[in-house]
């Protein structure tokens, strides 16, 4: 069969499939990195394997989630700095199996864009495969999609995919909820991935660029601080419920903020009270507060103020699981316990100190 004289490619059209394989054979390394038991971190095929078995399960409940990173994307896009959202990713579905007493496995990715480029993807792979290094869970797969007309020039998407597992009667939350139950709360790395849209509002506002300094981090851009990676609280959290056993839920601080996340894993007949006081709230949030005229309550069903993981854990044993947390390196706090049902799922005392 001989080619027309003005016969079109679909490169004409738009698409560069040596592009895609460029990129292949640049994320290949990265993908390599993430394995770990029950996978052999390779990509090329049609489909991702993994061994439960191999990974050390017994009698498990697989545990899925997907997410994406939102309009955070559009900072790292305007700000040139495309290595830290895939962490965000991974964070974003990771973060979600734990609080369900699940250790994630294996991930897979799905990045699209108007016009490939390799060196951007690269970008863009090397933070999702850091993220799964993060949560000990291996990058088995993805699908990556070039899609003239769909996305303006630069532009692109990302969506994640994560599984995990746990032993069957070893879910959170527990049944065993009752009155007096400690409220911990672990320290959150920054705005994590939630409320960009009101984000981007307010540094619009500002009249700030990207590459101005950050005014509440001397050391970094605005852009730079503003991307700051979710927090990753897989390895401390599945330490602290492996090795004491008080933990009877945990709740991901995501949009929605306090009054929306922590009643969902609560029963029907208790209240979370929350000692505002006792948050030390990151400067950022201020800074945001301020710029835009937030109001507190507004700000924190936005926001996570500083509180990315929340966990309900029995009197008894509050401080054991503070100190395994600590060890892991995380920044624990205890800011409320379990009440009564109230008139709403969560009660504050005091005041956020924005």
């Amino acid at each position: 069969m001989t080619d027309g004289k003005n016969g079109l490619t679909y490169a004409d059209a738009g698409v560069d499939i040596d592009a895609g394989n460029a990129l292949v054979e640049k994320i290949k390394p990265m993908v390599r990195s993430t394995r770990r038991p029950g996978a052999d971190g390779e990509i090329g095929g049609f489909g991702g394997l993994f061994d439960l078995k191999a990974a050390g399960f017994t009698d498990p409940v697989l545990v899925a989630a997907n997410d994406g990173v939102g309009t955070k994307l559009k900072v790292a896009i305007e700000a040139g700095i495309h290595d830290t959202v895939g962490v965000d990713l991974v964070a974003m579905c990771v973060n979600d199996l734990v609080v369900q007493g699940a250790e994630p496995l294996f991930f897979l990715d799905y990045f699209a864009t108007g016009k490939l480029d390799p060196d951007q993807g690269a970008a863009i792979v090397s933070g999702i495969a850091e993220g799964c290094r993060q949560a000990g869970c291996a990058l088995i797969g993805g699908e990556t999609a070039e899609m003239p007309g769909m996305y303006a020039s630069g532009d692109y998407d990302l969506a994640g995919f994560a599984v995990g597992a746990a032993e069957r009667g070893q879910l959170l939350p527990t049944d065993d909820i009752v009155e007096g139950d400690v409220v911990l709360g672990l320290a959150s790395s920054g705005v994590h991935s939630n409320g960009f849209s009101l984000v981007r509002r307010i540094v619009e506002t500002s009249g700030l660029d990207w590459k101005d300094k950050a005014p509440f981090d001397g050391y970094r851009t605005l852009g730079e601080a503003l991307l700051t990676p979710t927090r990753i609280y897989v390895k401390s959290v599945l330490a602290a419920i492996r090795s004491t056993h008080g933990i009877k839920a945990l709740a991901h601080i995501t949009g929605g903020g306090f009054p929306e996340n922590i009643p969902r894993v609560l029963p029907k007949d208790f209240s979370a009270e929350l000692d505002l006081g006792a948050i030390e709230v990151p400067k950022v949030f201020s800074w945001l507060a301020k710029t835009g005229g937030v109001a507190p309550a507004e700000m924190m069903r936005t926001f996570n103020c500083g509180i990315g993981m929340v966990m309900v854990v029995a009197a008894g044993q509050a401080a054991q699981v503070a100190a395994v947390l600590a060890q892991a390196g995380e920044e624990v706090t205890t800011i409320g316990r379990i009440l009564p049902r109230r008139e709403t799922g969560v009660v504050y005392r005091g005041e956020i100190g924005l």
